[in-house]
């Protein structure tokens, strides 16, 4: 029974390992759950990028987009004049845009609402009983000082100003006039004659003084230099007035304007002609040039922009135009036209210029109002706004409202919304030309210590300073990382190779921070100390590395040569290297006494190469360091990876070594390669911290090895944390974002199409 049994337990099958048909079709129905669920997980992640970045130009698009809107004019409400019965010779608003006010010219200002035309106040500017006025000018906006000119020669002079309280807790506003050159009228013309055309200007920096200039009845120029004394005790101020006679105007003049540093007087005449005087010295003032500004068309309105340097000329034939003072090569200065802006349909009649900016508002002959902007050139409005001629217009100091004067003796006021019209695509992109400069310029200088400085917001010098980094930074790290990966993936023992490849990688983890630092602290003064040496090592320890091989390979006994294993020689070349780079830097001073007459930055400077300490040679070592890790690291996976059937096969065909790298392993590797190069730039494009701390942040325009850059990157982390939520600057500085993420965003789309079809074309292999 027992060997029955024991023979039945033999010949049963023994239990299968395999899943039975049920088990099977549960783990296919797993499997597929995982499948889809891993596809579905995959392509969110994607999709989610995708959205992620697509968010951040969103955003950026967001923060940009109002500086290329134009403004906007909204009309609030239509007042009627508070004086009718005397002529208008200025129309005004207080700063907080709740006040107008109205000279006139028989000797009164009179302030009123701005809400329903009620009067605040009137306030006698004190003319004298024999006297009347007949002629009336006001200094730049921010100067708050208009003088009128009377028929017995004298000017009279007033500041008006307001006192603010805050009664119950309402603000209330109280105006008044001070009299700067004291409350008496000031004898103009010695010879009594009445003043058709009066200029004044006030100099507050450095020694205050006051310029009044006049064109008499008998057709005299003539000019007055103030200057005022103030009694401790009394407070009463005195004029001191010394009287000059200018040379005759060519022409009938019918406007003046003089400058705020009181050098420079311009005299427009009927005929379209502006006659340029120099008057820094008042008793040798002369006629220096005469201008046909109204190109054949007659001069309709003319002011000075925010600053007193440039004139904004409008004509009867509505065009209009900017003009002001040129240095030429021997010092003298000319009145150049710099730009046009849009014309408008029928003769400008008024002009008003912005009290902190470059810009201006414009009134015609049909009841247009435009809205312009020096410096970019830009029309911001140009629409009708009334159906009658436009006499007078005025803009708050705020820029946030204006006021429109019609002939039938109504005020229409007006809100403006006008946030960034100093920006355009042609300001930020080309050149552009600003008041002081000799010829249009790329600039970028958003910062100055005057109230009268314009924002210089050039895109180009910042673009151009970020390629040239990456430039310099990839023509050092390229030949670098990838021949050294080449040699580490392809040569190498694989025992060296563990060493090197790691410590290479590691470098990525060094904080770039360090990098700047050093490059900024040590390395910009070694070079300038050793730039014979550093030319030395850059250009000459190539060609010591080949004639090392060269030796090597054919002088050096065979014996010797067998005694090194294969892929070791590269560590011959370590104490090669370290010895020509001491020798290099110990010759580093005989060589430049001996070629150089002791200075090798001062014989750059000698020939016209300019040489700045921290320059793009710094910026290239530096960045090339922290650019070599990366391109390294793929470069020598790409090539590590190439089958090796097909480099054995290339030698077993009779190919070298070198012979199979360059017909088989590069062509393999090339997409990764490639792929390798364009991480690395992108890298270099973004860098930041080197960039900051090695270059001079100098905003320059060239691809001089020697001279220092400004890179996108860098000047957004100087700049954000200093400006305005909001300001022109601010949102600048996002456009500069913006531009940096388009331009890697760009170059890393075309590299991915030019890696693919690389892949495509050495599939085969």
């Amino acid at each position: 029974m027992t060997d029955l049994t024991r023979t039945m337990a033999e010949s049963e099958p023994a239990p299968s390992l395999l899943p039975d048909t049920n088990a099977r079709q549960r783990l296919r129905k797993r499997r597929a759950r995982k499948d889809t669920l891993s596809r579905w997980g995959i392509s969110a992640a994607g999709f989610g990028v995708v959205f992620a970045l697509a968010m951040i130009f969103v955003y950026l698009f967001y923060e940009v987009a109002p500086i290329f809107r134009g403004a906007t004019v909204t009309p609030m409400v239509t007042l009627e004049l508070p004086v009718t019965e005397s002529e208008t010779q200025a129309l005004l608003i207080e700063r907080y845009e709740e006040l107008g006010f109205q000279y006139t010219d028989d000797g009164h200002a009179t302030f009123f609402q701005l809400d329903d035309g009620s009067v605040r106040a009137e306030l006698d500017m004190g003319l004298p009983e024999d006297a009347s006025v007949t002629s009336f000018a006001s200094g730049n906006p921010s100067s708050n000082i208009v003088v009128q000119g009377l028929s017995n020669g004298q000017v009279l002079v007033v500041e008006h100003d307001y006192d603010l309280t805050f009664p119950d807790g309402v603000r209330h506003i109280a105006p008044m006039f001070k009299y700067p050159l004291g409350n008496q009228p000031i004898e103009l013309d010695e010879q009594g004659a009445a003043l058709r055309h009066v200029a004044i200007e006030r100099r507050t920096r450095g020694r205050e003084a006051t310029l009044i200039a006049g064109y008499t009845e008998d057709q005299r120029l003539v000019l007055a230099n103030i200057t005022t004394r103030s009694n401790l005790m009394t407070g009463e101020t005195s004029a001191q007035v010394e009287r000059f006679t200018l040379p005759a105007v060519p022409g009938e003049p019918m406007k003046m304007l003089l400058d705020q540093q009181l050098r420079n007087l311009f005299v427009v005449d009927t005929t379209g002609q502006i006659h340029y005087y120099d008057v820094s010295e008042p008793a040798k003032a002369r006629l220096v040039q005469s201008v046909d500004a109204g190109n054949g068309s007659p001069i309709t309105a003319i002011e000075l922009l925010n600053g007193t340097v440039s004139l904004i000329v409008g004509t009867e034939r509505g065009e209009l135009s900017q003009w002001f003072l040129v240095r030429d090569e021997n010092n003298n200065y000319d009145l150049e036209h710099v730009r046009d802006f849009r014309s408008h349909s029928a003769a400008i009649t008024s002009l008003a210029p912005e009290y902190n900016r470059k810009g201006f508002v414009a009134g015609d002959a049909e009841g247009h109002i435009g809205i312009h902007y020096g410096t970019s050139a830009r029309t911001l409005y140009l629409q009708q706004y009334v159906d009658q001629p436009i006499t007078r217009v005025t803009i708050s100091p705020l820029n946030g409202m204006l006021l429109a004067k019609t002939p039938d003796g109504n005020i229409h006021v007006a809100e403006v919304w006008n946030e960034h019209p100093q920006l355009s695509l042609n300001a930020l992109w080309n050149r552009v030309w600003y008041e002081g400069r000799s010829d249009p310029e790329f600039i970028w200088q958003s910062s100055s210590g005057s109230d009268e400085f314009e924002s210089k917001f050039s895109l180009t010098p910042l673009t151009i300073g970020t390629l040239k980094a990456a430039f310099y930074a990839m023509l050092f790290a390229m030949p670098l990382a990838i021949a050294g990966a080449i040699y580490t993936a392809y040569f190498m023992t694989p025992k060296l190779r563990g060493f090197v490849k790691p410590s290479i990688e590691i470098m990525e983890a060094l904080p770039t921070v360090i990098l700047g630092f050093l490059a900024g602290l040590w390395l910009a003064p070694f070079a300038e100390d050793h730039l014979p040496a550093i030319f030395s090592i850059l250009l000459l320890l190539p060609p010591i590395m080949l004639l090392f091989a060269w030796f090597w390979s054919t002088v050096v006994p065979r014996s010797i040569r067998q005694s090194i294993p294969d892929g070791w020689e590269a560590a011959l070349l370590v104490p090669i290297i370290l010895a020509f780079g001491w020798l290099a830097v110990t010759m580093s001073p005989l060589i430049e006494v001996w070629f150089f007459g002791g200075s090798m930055r001062q014989w750059f400077t000698d020939v016209g190469i300019t040489y700045d300490q921290r320059n793009a040679l710094i910026v290239g070592i530096a960045m090339g360091f922290a650019v070599i890790p990366t391109i390294f690291s793929i470069a020598e996976d790409a090539v590590f990876t190439v089958p090796r059937h097909l480099t054995q096969g290339s030698l077993a065909l009779g190919a070298t070594s070198w012979q199979t790298v360059v017909g088989v392993v590069l062509p393999t590797a090339s997409p990764g390669i490639f792929s390798a190069v364009m991480m690395g730039f992108g890298r270099a494009v973004g860098e930041t911290m080197i960039v900051l701390m090695a270059t001079g942040n100098s905003p320059v325009v060239n691809f001089n090895i020697f001279e220092g850059m400004r890179t996108l990157s860098a000047n957004i982390a100087v700049e954000l944390p200093e400006t305005a939520v909001g300001s022109s600057h601010f949102r600048v500085l996002f456009l500069a974002a913006l531009v940096l993420l388009a331009m890697t965003f760009v170059v890393n789309t075309a590299a991915e199409i030019i890696r693919q079809r690389l892949r495509t074309r050495y599939s085969s292999l």
